[in-house]
């Protein structure tokens, strides 16, 4: 069991390392072009809206939704009727999708007032956010529709694929910045473009896997198919509990907007570097398990599906714990590291360090809830996380008002932190109710070796802080290397990082062969 998610883990985390890779590498053209100037601002609001709406139809709810019937499908039917099934989920989402964009893309500048309505009252980047939103709002349906795909390809134990689309966005970011931009008027204008080339080039790189397969969509409309509208009643509770942390940040990016200039670009950047660890383990993690856990479910085998829960909680905290605390050690170095070139000011430096700190911390909790919803999607239950996701969701809200007020009123330095840390606080309400309720309704049981393993994790996480304390240089050593030395020294620190941190593990008794067999 545990062998063979980790393989699919591995597939998938190893194709999103690549995406993650080029994604610093884009997001550091980025900021040396524009810093975390008013059009940064315009461009991370404007590109945040349809990503948000793709967390919900792309791989957020309809995914969740989507993949356990697909699995069921596949375990107890023909392919004629996964392949119908398949055709009919195309015809609707496409049509849904459709709508939403056509709508959305007339009625951009009310979308903006209600996302981000601080930037009404600053005339340019306003208007300048409408335009980019009008030009990157279809990447909404090219990418759901990726989604959807990839779904399909998980389902049958094809990760790879899909896995590697997000290169494609990376890549026509890089180029539209370094290309592109010269061409327009007002450089940022270049990336909005991106995007949407990026949609269309994503979608197409999924079909030839498909046609392998037998399963490269034909959408179709009209015929009542039983598993869509299975889909349609899982993914309406699931279009809200899916993407509790998405809305979180939505609500930040709001507040944010009334903040000073540069506040959406400080968080924007924390959470590039807090994604790195939560795309290439804690997505990829979600994504080998629920199918997974989908076919323990179809093939009535709560035991099986327990030991997969309990084998992917433990590999959560192997990775989650020492990347946090490396991030909080290492922020500033990292940021001065990837960011700090052209635009993109000293002082922008620190108020984006104060928000990776406070994203850091709560880098398990986001983890957690990823995996730990698995266990209900898996079984076709989304009311659960629904009811428990809107606890967070106000949880979130409350705390963003009684953290960012107060440092408003005092005048504080960096009160955009104070929305990072209601975020993290929020998530780990959000896994802790989860975590109860797979408990107290017996869906999931822990095996025995907990606190050994736990105490293992702090040893290594121990030594691995310890070593990255004495190690590092002082920052304003960093400051004064140009980038090659800057990268370099970063990748190299991560490394002893974290091979202090696998040391540690093995001192204490870990060995690999356990992770394997999940008897961690």
């Amino acid at each position: 069991m545990g062998q063979s998610l980790l393989k699919s883990t591995s597939t998938v985390g190893i194709m999103t390392l690549v995406s993650r890779v080029l994604g610093l590498v884009r997001d550091v053209v980025m900021a040396r072009l524009l810093g975390a100037s008013a059009g940064a601002d315009a461009f991370f609001v404007a590109f945040r809206i349809p990503n948000f709406l793709r967390r919900l139809f792309g791989e957020g709810a309809f995914s969740q939704a989507f993949v356990p019937v697909l699995s069921e499908y596949r375990a107890q039917r023909t392919h004629a009727e996964a392949k119908e099934l398949v055709d009919h989920v195309a015809g609707s989402l496409g049509l849904v999708l459709f709508i939403i964009t056509a709508v959305a893309v007339v009625a951009a500048p009310l979308v903006i007032m209600v996302f981000a309505p601080g930037f009404v009252d600053h005339g340019s980047k306003y208007e300048l956010t409408v335009a980019m939103t009008r030009i990157m709002f279809p990447y909404l349906l090219f990418i759901s529709l990726t989604a959807m795909a990839g779904g399909i390809l998980n389902s049958y134990g094809h990760f790879a694929v899909p896995a590697f689309a997000p290169v494609f966005l990376n890549l026509c970011l890089i180029a539209a910045v370094l290309w592109g931009a010269p061409y327009f008027e007002q450089p940022v204008m270049a990336l909005a473009w991106g995007v949407f080339i990026a949609g269309v080039i994503q979608l197409l790189s999924q079909f030839p896997s498909l046609a392998r397969i037998g399963l490269l969509p034909r959408p179709r409309l009209g015929k009542t198919i039983e598993g869509v509208q299975r889909i349609k009643q899982l993914m309406l509770p699931a279009l809200f509990g899916s993407s509790v942390m998405q809305i979180n940040l939505l609500f930040d990016t709001l507040i944010a907007s009334f903040l000073v200039t540069g506040s959406v670009s400080w968080l924007y950047y924390s959470e590039r570097l807090v994604e790195f660890p939560l795309g290439v383990f804690g997505i990829a993690l979600a994504t080998a398990v629920l199918p997974n856990l989908s076919r323990k479910h179809a093939e009535t085998d709560p035991a099986a599906f327990s030991r997969t829960l309990d084998w992917s909680l433990r590999m959560v905290f192997l990775v989650s714990v020492p990347a946090a605390l490396g991030l909080i050690v290492m922020a500033e170095p990292l940021i001065i590291a990837f960011f700090n070139y052209g635009e993109f000011t000293a002082h922008d430096v620190q108020m984006s360090r104060l928000a990776l700190i406070a994203s850091s911390l709560g880098l398990l909790a986001f983890i957690l809830v990823k995996v730990l919803v698995t266990g209900f999607y898996a079984r076709q239950d989304l009311k659960t996380p629904v009811r428990i996701g809107i606890i967070a969701m106000v949880s979130n809200m409350v705390l963003n008002v009684l953290i960012v007020v107060p440092l408003l009123w005092l005048d504080a330095p960096g009160p955009h932190m104070g929305l990072a840390l209601a975020t993290t606080a929020s998530s780990y309400i959000n896994a802790a109710l989860l975590y109860r309720r797979l408990r107290r309704d017996q869906i999931y049981q822990p095996l025995p070796g907990w606190g050994k393993w736990l105490l293992q994790l702090l040893v290594g996480s121990v030594a691995m802080t310890a070593i990255l304390w004495w190690a590092m240089p002082v920052v304003d050593v960093w400051r004064g290397w140009g980038w090659g030395m800057r990268g370099g020294m970063a990748v190299l620190f991560t490394m002893l990082g974290g091979a202090t941190f696998v040391a540690g593990l093995w001192i204490s008794g870990v060995r690999m062969a356990q992770i394997r067999s999940g008897k961690a």
